[in-house]
Parts: C-alpha cells; structure tokens; sequence
C-alpha cells in the first residue's frame, strides 16, 4: 500500500527538498505511516514525533483532510492511497 505524505516548504529540506512524498508503510494506521517515513527521513520525523514517538503539540497531522487527533490519534486508520498532510503550527505577529 502506498500512502501520500504532503509537507509545507518549512519541512521540505529535511526530506531532500521534496513535499510530496510516497511512503508505503507495513500497517494501516497513521503511526505505521510515521514510522515508515521515519526510516526514510529520520531528521524530518525529529521534527514530527517527539521522542516517546507522539505527533508533537504544535504539529497537526490530517489523513484525507480529517485531522487525526480527532479520528484516534496514531491509531488513525489510512487507506491505500490516502493524503497524510503534516502541518507544523506557525507563530509569528
């Protein structure tokens, strides 16, 4: 199964400049697609889980436009070909 992984520019560099990215995780949950991007990117996955392996705070994570804290957190189901979107939170004024 092949899922979508799509970054803001802020997070591009650390997955070699790409914000689109196909990762094809062993599960069907959204922690088995953060893992598989894990092996692939570790520096992004850094900035994405913290280091007991929870979505950080001030990170939003949508699977088809859903936002998965609402949906069961890591345990999130994802289909073959679903749209994970990974969003930090920006702060500025």
């Amino acid at each position: 199964m092949t899922v979508q992984v799509l970054l803001p520019g802020a997070l591009a560099p650390l997955a070699g400049g790409a914000r689109h990215l196909a990762v094809e995780p062993r599960g069907e949950t959204l922690a088995d697609v953060l893992d598989a991007l894990a092996a692939e990117h570790p520096t992004l996955t850094r900035r994405i889980r913290d280091e007991t392996g929870r979505v950080r705070r001030f990170v939003n994570v949508y699977v088809d436009g859903e936002d998965a804290r609402f949906q069961g957190g890591l345990a999130t189901k994802v289909r073959a070909g679903a749209e994970v979107h990974v969003l930090p939170s920006v702060a500025g004024g």
